[in-house]
C-alpha cells in the first residue's frame, strides 16, 4: 500500500487529521495530529487509528503500524 493511499484513508476517517507516513514493506510508520484526539487517552488515539487501518491489517496489506498521535495543541507544542 503506497503512502498516499494510507494518508488519504486516515484523513477520510478521522476529522480534521493532517497525516505523516513512511511505509517500509508491510510496515507503516505514521504521524497523527487531530482534533478528534481531543480529551483522549493515548490507547483511545491508538484505537482510532486502528480502526481506520482495520481492513488493511486484516487483509495483512498492512503487517505493523508504528504510531504517534497529537492534538494540534499537543503539536504545535513540539515545534
Amino acid at each position: 500500500m503506497q503512502p498516499e493511499e494510507i494518508k488519504a484513508l486516515l484523513q477520510e476517517k478521522i476529522t480534521g487529521s493532517q497525516v505523516e507516513v513512511n511505509v517500509d514493506g508491510s510496515h507503516v510508520n505514521l504521524i497523527v495530529v487531530s482534533p478528534a484526539f481531543e480529551g483522549l487517552n493515548p490507547v483511545k488515539k491508538q484505537q482510532l487509528v486502528y480502526g481506520a487501518l482495520s481492513d488493511q491489517i486484516a487483509s495483512g496489506v498492512i503487517h505493523a503500524v508504528n504510531m504517534k498521535t497529537y492534538t494540534p495543541e499537543q503539536w504545535a507544542g513540539l515545534k
